[in-house]
């Protein structure tokens, strides 16, 4: 097997299977479009599942990427990842929006394949290399991996929430997984307070200290390392979508969308997977309430939202599904009329070509989010609008609203002050649309998805390097000056 000094290991391949089977292509997905780069300068291996339960499928090459697939049964399909990591974790860690199911089934399958999937990354990569694990679905790898070989230097980044301590405490096997988690020599999160949240729960459940970013982390027969747990908010590739924005053809395909549209003097756009983390109920009651208050009119204004289906085997997402669907359908029976519509329903994935059109012919972007991570698609938007206008409505309890105050920044549970902020956004003169947005824009094109994979393999590099655990505790200390700069800034 081919080894590699640079690994990625996330619950998924970055290559999905063409439509005709016979093939790959790249995924379309926020983790992969946030690592490619990356991948393509490394020239490294990405270690993930395939896709497909109970298909075996042999390394190969793609894109001067190494590619090892991991296999699943149905049966790790439905405990560890429809189970345990997204009806356990996913609830858990979005604040409980909905509630999380444990079963101990499903914590025995989380277990066995997060182990396949620590083997894998240590059979591909080198002596002394650099392993970068990826997301919740594998929490436990870290440790499994430094257990296997301690050679290697370990990165986990965490792309969703971490909870506070009150709601963490819950899990079962809490210990189990804050040690897992701390297997790794840098543990990122996207914003200060879930790493804040991390090491309260690793000062009450494992009583490890902590100092700034640093937690001193047993290592057996008496001596301690470093872990470092600090924020690096992802970002996106920002040019690529500077670049789509500025052809013709997207341009006037953004044209195409209005006029299909019937013209309305506004759009407004939502862009979400179907999940209940996003708001998306919230936001369609608003909207509904100002059509029937008089404040919108579909003639006036339209909102366009675009749901990519997700987990559909779930049964909380099936229940979604069905609720907002109808919701759209009582607004639509409620307003339309024969030439326009106040909602325009699509429950599909788009490719990114036909999502810059949307954003060019987008005039209000809402981001109303429960709890979200990040939120790439709040940046997508606004790197889009090359042409300075456009304005973004922006949940509070996104990680984007850290990095992006000049958005409307929004309380999605006041659905009164939501509605003022949309009202407020469609009414928005060009002007101020033009300040906020270049303030966002040069936000979002100085920390793109280079910046962000930049500081976070910097911080590992120290790791990398390191002789002793003193040395690398010296290390810790010096970064967190930088740290604490950037808190400052």
């Amino acid at each position: 097997m081919t080894q590699a000094d640079f690994v990625v290991v996330a619950n998924r391949l970055p290559v999905d299977h063409t439509p005709d089977g016979e093939g790959w292509r790249r995924s379309p997905g926020g983790l992969v479009t946030a690592l490619e780069p990356v991948m393509r300068r490394a020239e490294g291996a990405w270690v993930g599942w395939a896709g497909q339960a109970d298909v075996d499928v042999e390394p190969f090459e793609f894109d001067g990427t190494y590619l090892v697939p991991v296999t699943l049964s149905a049966a790790d399909v439905q405990l560890y990842y429809e189970g345990f990591s997204n009806d356990t974790i996913w609830p858990l860690y979005h604040d409980v929006i909905a509630a999380p199911t444990y079963k101990r089934a499903w914590w025995d399958a989380y277990v066995k394949v997060n182990k396949r999937f620590a083997d894998a990354a240590a059979s591909v990569a080198a002596e002394g290399g650099i392993v970068w694990v990826q997301d919740y679905q594998l929490q436990l790898v870290p440790k499994m991996l430094r257990e296997l070989r301690p050679d290697l230097t370990i990165g986990y980044f965490h792309h969703i929430p971490f909870p506070a301590y009150g709601l963490y405490a819950q899990l079962p096997w809490r210990k189990q997984v804050l040690e897992g988690l701390l297997g790794a020599d840098v543990i990122g999160f996207q914003r200060v307070a879930d790493a804040g949240n991390f090491a309260r729960a690793v000062r009450r459940q494992l009583r490890y200290e902590t100092k700034a970013s640093g937690i001193l982390v047993p290592d057996g027969d008496g001596a301690t390392r470093v872990a470092l747990a600090k924020a690096f908010p992802i970002s996106i590739d920002a040019e690529s979508y500077v670049e789509l924005a500025q052809k013709p053809e997207i341009q006037q395909r953004a044209k195409e969308i209005r006029e299909g549209l019937g013209n309305p003097r506004k759009i407004l756009l939502g862009v979400d997977r179907l999940d209940y983390t996003k708001g998306i109920r919230h936001r369609l009651k608003a909207w509904g309430e100002l059509l029937e208050d008089g404040r919108a009119h579909v003639e006036d204004a339209t909102l366009v939202q675009v749901a990519s289906p997700s987990r559909e085997r779930v049964d909380a997402y099936v229940q979604l599904r069905d609720e907002i669907e109808m919701t759209v359908g009582r607004i639509n029976g409620d307003h339309d009329t024969t030439t326009h519509t106040a909602i325009r329903y699509l429950h599909q994935s788009y490719p990114r070509e036909e999502m810059v059109a949307l954003f060019l012919a987008a005039d209000v972007m809402l981001v109303t989010a429960l709890r979200d991570g990040m939120n790439l698609v709040a940046k997508e938007y606004v790197a889009s609008r090359t042409d300075n206008r456009g304005v973004l409505v922006l949940s509070e309890f996104a990680g984007a609203a850290d990095e992006m105050g000049s958005a409307l920044l929004i309380n999605p549970h006041d659905i009164d002050g939501l509605k003022d902020a949309i009202v407020r956004a469609i009414d928005m003169p060009a002007a101020e649309q033009g300040r906020r947005m270049r303030t966002l824009r040069k936000r979002v094109r100085e920390h793109d998805v280079e910046d962000w994979s930049r500081g976070f393999l910097e911080a590992l590099s120290v790791f990398h390097e390191r002789s002793s655990s003193a040395a690398a505790a010296a290390e810790v200390e010096a970064a967190d000056v930088d740290d604490d700069a950037m808190d400052a800034e």
